[in-house]
């Protein structure tokens, strides 16, 4: 396993011994879901593929709807939400025998003292992530970049244009997403400081690549909430999953694999929770700080059984006592690593598991250079004050690519992958909630305080605070995960245990 460098889930049978063997790669950017039932052992890259054997049930136990309801759509790693499913963790491989099932991890994090200066930090990042792109680019089938105007994908789309230059390979050609009425509509936040499209025209020129930009209006994401529960077989990142399967959608149409600047944030410590204190010691995940107002939404049978609290509290600490410490480390800077190791391992993966749900299942291959494990090696033992040179998040990575990128794009503040702002949006999916509290049928209402819900949609939210769900579930997200919640029970006809 040393020896494999890329992205992967594969099983293989020995016919001799008997044996299956299947290993999922270091960061997770492939699924690989198992269940055992009896004398058979089942495995696919989704759970629809153990769904469809008869011996496989939608059931789902207490803890299943904990992650749905509390976690969600950030959920345990390694937990397959239906009953006796599991999902084989990144970084590890498993045997199945007749003694058994047995698992290992291959690989984790290690923590060392970082030897390297400062100029020899930034050099080493610069080459591993080059060294990185041009490895990813490597293809039989035409390669494509996303591309959003940020550092990230900036960096990558410089890189492929190198490669595509010494290759004589022509332009790159990039894709960049944007919603109908956001130039209208967009207001600056901490996480979204600004819009990508001014930023995207610029990057593209200056690279000279062949642009392609895709808009996508309310109509079309509201159209997608049912399609991508199918796609990911659970509710998920309601707006952003639509649209990027929309995205993937059009970028199939003439690309079969695309590069993305996915997981530079959590590998170098770009977001905002990494930089507040209040985040940085709040005790639970930093991008969902909200398991009280969670619960509120929950009928009260349900919230008494599932104690929630602690659920969410144990999967912290089992999280915590995991890191791989440095003996002797500043106790800041120990703290530093406990927020890296909870973004690599649950954030990046739920990103990465995003990822990988909207692009193959349109048929497009999206490869995420920050991932190589090299890089993320190397960047995990970087002190803090270097990552943050000039006092910048992502500094070092910023000081590496002062050659790579254009100065604007060095100075730009870190910007997520955009949502939308139309209040068309909010309108929908209120209404498409509405609809499900209005219908005696709908599964979800059993589940629900359904008093609560239908005043959390009578004041869009405010009876909640203007803080809502936190980063992962905000504004009108939080009516269409309901709704999609309720489409997950009836359409996979979700048995509760």
């Amino acid at each position: 396993m040393k020896r494999l460098n890329g992205i992967f889930a594969f099983a293989v049978w020995s016919t001799y011994d008997q044996r299956l063997f299947m290993a999922r790669d270091r960061m997770g950017v492939k699924p690989l879901f198992y269940a055992r039932r009896g004398p058979a052992f089942l495995f696919g890259s989704e759970p629809k593929a153990l769904l469809a054997h008869p011996a496989v049930q939608p059931e789902v136990d207490v803890e299943g709807l904990a992650e749905v309801f509390m976690l969600g759509p950030a959920r345990t790693p390694g937990h397959g939400v239906f009953r006796g499913v599991a999902e084989l963790r990144p970084g590890h491989c498993l045997v199945y025998d007749r003694s058994g099932v047995h698992i290992r991890r291959y690989w984790q994090l290690e923590s060392r003292p970082h030897p390297d200066d400062l100029p020899t930090t930034a050099e080493k990042v610069r080459h591993l992530l080059q060294d990185a792109v041009e490895r990813q680019l490597v293809a039989d089938v035409p390669v494509c970049t996303l591309l959003s105007g940020g550092l990230d994908s900036t960096a990558l789309t410089a890189f492929a244009n190198w490669a595509f230059a010494k290759q004589e390979r022509g332009a790159v050609h990039t894709y960049s997403i944007d919603y109908a009425g956001n130039e209208q509509y967009f207001r600056p936040n901490p996480f979204q400081p600004d819009a990508d499209s001014l930023w995207v025209d610029r990057v593209a020129e200056w690279l000279g690549t062949v642009h392609h930009s895709v808009v996508v209006d309310t109509p079309e994401l509201i159209n997608t909430l049912e399609t991508v529960v199918r796609a990911r077989d659970l509710p998920g990142m309601v707006d952003v999953d639509g649209s990027l399967h929309i995205f993937c959608s059009e970028i199939k149409k003439h690309f079969t694999v695309a590069l993305s600047g996915e997981c530079a944030d959590e590998v170098f410590g770009g977001y905002p929770w990494f930089h507040r204190s209040e985040d940085l010691n709040a005790g639970t995940f930093p991008w969902s700080k909200s398991t009280p107002a969670r619960m509120r939404l929950l009928s009260p049978e349900l919230a008494e059984t599932m104690r929630a609290e602690e659920y969410v509290a144990q999967r912290y600490r089992d999280t915590l006592a995991e890191v791989p410490r440095l003996p002797g480390e500043d106790p800041e800077e120990a703290r530093r690593r406990e927020m890296s190791y909870l973004n690599i391992l649950w954030f990046m993966t739920t990103l990465l598991d995003r990822k990988d749900r909207m692009s193959m299942t349109t048929g497009l291959e999206v490869r995420v250079p920050f991932c190589d494990h090299r890089l993320v090696e190397y960047v995990w033992n970087i002190p803090w004050a270097m990552k943050t040179w000039d006092g910048r998040e992502k500094g070092v990575l910023r000081l590496a690519l002062r050659d790579v990128v254009p100065e604007p794009v060095l100075q730009r503040r870190k910007s997520p992958y955009p949502k939308t702002h139309n209040p068309s949006y909010l309108k929908a999916t209120r209404q498409k909630l509405l609809e499900v509290l209005d219908d005696p049928t709908s599964p979800l209402l059993p589940l629900i305080n359904v008093d609560t819900v239908r005043e959390l949609v009578r004041t869009d939210g405010s009876s909640f605070g203007p803080t809502w769900f936190g980063q992962l579930l905000a504004g009108p997200q939080l009516f269409a995960y309901l709704y999609q919640i309720n489409v997950w029970l009836r359409d996979y006809r979700v048995i509760i245990r």
